[in-house]
């Protein structure tokens, strides 16, 4: 496998990644951040895997079952065929809250002729440290962790336990299920009960996907996407994780590995905004609570980051034991990034609440709050804005005078100004909008380079930026602005390889990235589309659409040259540029209720 090639099940607690083999390969339980039970993508040999092993005549296809997050793996050699249906339930109760334990299901569906297989189940609690041992129970298997008694997994079947526990071959001739569930079930397990599970997840999703702004281009791309950013967010508190897994490498054998279990309040945000323009407002609206909830009151000390229930100490360290994804070192859980200081995090922040005043109904309370949050960073970015910081890139060395940072100040002020005249509050305005133009004098003078004709990464710097192609979206430049036009073509002439963008090509703390970051590619489409070259941005659309993986997904990387997914997945940032680059070439979206006036007539 040498693309990524998985599906993602999840019902907004935990996720787990599926090979287009079948072979469920992580999973973290009870939530996304909590230790892995499967963990076979980090470390072939030792990392746990549940597997389904069948002879060489059988071919494997998958696919989700249309507008939902149901993974479908078909095993077919011709005349004996099965399915195996993977979820993790989630629907609402009779009392609306969601039922959405931390359980996988694998249902198996008999097709047609005698098929057989062998499972190899496989566990590895709490990522592989320790050894895991099976017991077998009237009625499930239970796999203990020998460094922590109390860290058990539940297997629960109509098949013969034994059976799965010793790969024995097993043939069915019905219909069949595991069931994998962090805690012990207190009613008795059986095949109806889950296909009702099965059922009411389908109907849940499907729902779901009704409610979501349909385009008349790139609908299905718009929607898998849509529903990957769901299956991302955490419905205890809101946040929106950044991706599922962990050390998924920028490049092969390098040292890039990240932990992006977390909440980063720019992707998160950049989230928000897309889902709530696809309907989804309850979603948005619980990450903005998210956010209320973990700013101090009137207090700078806001991190970029944040764990998926608020959780401030990330602190990062390296499982050793492990090899890491294809031997690329090391395995990281936390993530020191935490404590870096990116002055952009502020004007994300007021880009999100300016939106909430724009689009939701807010009570008084909570615009008081958003209201006193807003004057708080105004305040925080006039103390800092001309300092230097780490960027949008998380430089782990030196602090520069980031443009893209000193953009995203400027956004600060311009949004909370709005804020200010929506909610006739006014009384700031003159200082405000000084200090406004001020930041924006010192962008359009310093951060432009003249001899190349384009903004550029840092104050002074010949180094070209991907990031500088976001001017125009944040409102700081026209799309038609010389200046921009000028940007777009010397970014492109610099960092495009072959329809891939590099996000800057200036040696970083680890040397010269070799793989391209997905989002900057959308971005620079984006721009192609906003000065006019339409036909150009559709054709690079296209092209990069067709290297996502089997299912439509995306990591954090594309390599260069052989165009392999790579870095942690699936990435929200990938599939939101995705959305937001889709529905540029779209335009307007029809609303679950114009879809409903529709039917009526």
């Amino acid at each position: 496998m040498n693309n990524l090639d998985y599906g993602i099940i999840g019902n907004c607690q935990s996720a787990a990644l599926i090979s287009k083999y079948g072979s469920l390969d992580w999973c973290c339980l009870p939530n996304f951040d909590s230790y892995s039970v499967f963990a076979k993508i980090l470390d072939e040999q030792k990392g746990g895997s549940f597997e389904i092993e069948v002879t060489d005549d059988y071919k494997v296809s998958q696919k989700y079952i249309a507008k939902t997050n149901i993974l479908v793996s078909e095993f077919s050699n011709g005349t004996d065929i099965f399915e195996f249906i993977d979820f993790m339930p989630r629907y609402k109760n009779d009392d609306g809250t969601y039922y959405s334990p931390p359980d996988i299901v694998r249902y198996v569906k008999h097709i047609s002729g005698n098929p057989s297989f062998k499972i190899k189940y496989d566990p590895k609690l709490e990522y592989a440290i320790g050894e895991t041992t099976h017991e077998l129970n009237s009625g499930y298997i239970k796999s203990i962790n020998n460094e922590d008694k109390y860290d058990t997994l539940y297997l629960y079947s109509n098949l013969d336990l034994e059976t799965i526990l010793e790969s024995k071959e097993i043939q069915i001739t019905g219909n069949a299920y595991f069931l994998i569930s962090y805690h012990e079930k207190i009613l008795e397990q059986s095949l109806e009960r889950c296909y009702l599970k099965m059922q009411r997840t389908r109907v849940y999703w499907m729902n779901w996907s009704e409610n979501t702004t349909s385009y008349t281009v790139y609908n299905d791309q718009i929607l898998r996407s849509a529903l990957v950013l769901k299956l991302l967010s955490y419905e205890k508190s809101g946040a929106v994780l950044a991706a599922a897994t962990t050390s998924l490498p920028e490049t092969i054998g390098e040292v890039r590995n990240w932990d992006y279990r977390f909440c980063w309040i720019r992707d998160a945000s950049m989230v928000i905004k897309v889902i709530s323009n696809l309907g989804h407002k309850r979603l948005a609206q619980r990450f903005l609570q998210f956010i209320i909830d973990i700013i101090p009151d009137k207090d700078e000390k806001i991190q970029i980051m944040y764990g998926i229930n608020g959780e401030k100490k990330l602190t990062e360290k390296t499982l050793d034991h492990l090899k890491g994804y294809k031997n690329s070192s090391p395995v990281r859980i936390g993530n020191a990034a935490y404590h870096q200081k990116q002055n952009d995090i502020y004007g994300i922040l007021m880009n999100v609440i300016y939106q909430q005043f724009v689009k939701f109904d807010s009570n008084l309370d909570n615009s008081e709050n958003l209201w006193t949050i807003s004057k708080s960073i105004v305040h925080i970015v006039n103390v800092n804005w001309e300092k230097p910081d780490k960027g949008i890139w998380e430089f782990r060395t030196e602090e520069r005078h980031f443009t893209f940072s000193k953009l995203l100040c400027w956004v600060a002020v311009d949004r909370a100004i709005k804020i200010g005249e929506l909610i006739n509050k006014t009384k700031n305005n003159p200082r405000w909008i000084k200090l406004r133009d001020r930041i924006y004098n010192d962008i359009y003078e310093n951060a432009w380079n003249d001899d190349i004709k384009a903004y550029t990464q840092s104050y002074g710097s010949s180094d070209l930026d991907a990031s500088t192609l976001l001017m125009e979206s944040y409102g700081f430049i026209k799309p038609h602005d010389p200046r921009f036009i000028s940007t777009v073509k010397a970014t492109e002439k610099e960092l495009c390889n072959d329809g891939l963008m590099y996000r800057y090509k200036n040696k970083d703390d680890f040397g010269l990235p070799s793989s391209s970051f997905t989002i900057c590619s959308f971005w620079f489409i984006n721009s192609l589309h906003k000065i006019g070259e339409e036909e150009k941005a559709r054709k690079l659309f296209d092209q990069l659409l067709s290297y996502s993986n089997h299912l439509g997904l995306f990591s954090e990387d594309i390599d260069f040259k052989t165009k392999r997914l790579l870095g942690n997945f699936p990435q929200a940032y990938s599939h939101l540029a995705l959305i937001e680059t889709a529905i540029n070439f779209s335009g307007v979206g029809i609303t679950k209720e114009e879809k409903l006036k529709d039917a009526l007539h």
